[in-house]
């Protein structure tokens, strides 16, 4: 995410995988404005969604969203994404299991944010969102949603496009905050026939670079491909922790991705001010790949 030249320039990595966040109906009713995603954040895009509008006031809830009430705007993404017609990510509801986060089931405090916000009703409209986003005969999706217990799809009347193409992504943290059994990343798991991708979000602020949940995280999902959505050093200067990254995906091949967070000059997490990490960078990350 962020100046895609510049970091290219720093690291001499020609990255495919580029991050774009998205708040919730940002740019239905707009084709032009949906296909431009998906065209600006290529060869690979990744689309992250949130359940904030542009005031940064929450939109919809995941019973909501579990119930239709987005269907409209996921609906017109699937199509954006179907006009693309090549690879892309589609990251919804990332680091589910923060308290940050409108969407988490819980608050700083370990409280519940109540029935609309559960955890089984993120599972809910997960799967929903998955189902849209491949596409597919409209009475079949209706089926499948009827025997997970929720409404048949409440915008338009035809068929939805079929995208194989499309990865569904889903990218808890390793471990919760609150860092309880009932928000554990696992707990927000819709199974594995929703799930096209599983990963983390790791960032190394020094006393917690957090490989031990990222790898009980991976081992917890085999055969299902692995990423990491976002990663960076928390405003330090630490090449160990870029070498500890490149042995992790050098030594565990279902990982396809790695998306650096962010390469904005002057950005907290910006290369380019730490000369011993992007060296280390260079040398241990741009061997892997693009």
């Amino acid at each position: 995410m962020g100046d895609k030249g510049r970091f290219r320039s720093l690291t001499g990595q020609n990255s495919k995988i580029h991050l774009k966040f998205n708040v919730w109906n940002g740019g239905i009713d707009n084709p032009n404005f949906m296909d431009r995603f998906f065209n600006e954040y290529g060869p690979i895009p990744m689309i992250t969604l949130n359940t904030e509008n542009k005031a940064g006031r929450e939109a919809i809830t995941s019973w909501g969203i579990a119930h239709g009430r987005g269907d409209k705007y996921l609906m017109q993404l699937a199509q954006a994404a179907h006009r693309w017609g090549k690879e892309a990510y589609i990251r919804p509801f990332a680091e589910m299991n923060g308290h940050w986060n409108r969407y988490c089931a819980f608050n700083s405090n370990g409280t519940s944010r109540g029935a609309s916000h559960s955890t089984a009703n993120f599972k809910k409209a997960f799967r929903r969102l998955y189902l849209i986003m491949h596409g597919g005969p409209r009475a079949e999706i209706n089926a499948k949603l009827a025997n997970l217990n929720m409404p048949a799809l409440q915008h338009g009347s035809g068929d939805l496009a079929e995208n194989p193409l499309i990865k569904v992504f889903w990218n808890p943290q390793g471990f919760g905050s609150p860092n309880l059994a009932k928000n554990s990343a696992n707990s927000y798991y819709p199974g594995d026939k929703y799930v096209d991708v599983v990963g983390n979000d790791i960032y190394d602020q020094h006393f917690n670079p957090q490989m031990d949940a990222n790898l009980a995280l991976f081992k917890s999902h085999p055969g299902i491909p692995y990423a990491i959505g976002e990663w960076g050093l928390w405003g330090i200067d630490d090449p160990a922790f870029i070498k500890r990254m490149a042995n992790f995906v050098s030594t565990h091949p279902r990982v396809e991705a790695l998306v650096w967070y962010k390469s904005e000059r002057g950005a907290l997490f910006d290369l380019g001010s730490k000369p011993k990490s992007l060296a280390a960078y260079k040398r241990y990350i741009v061997p892997l790949g693009n």
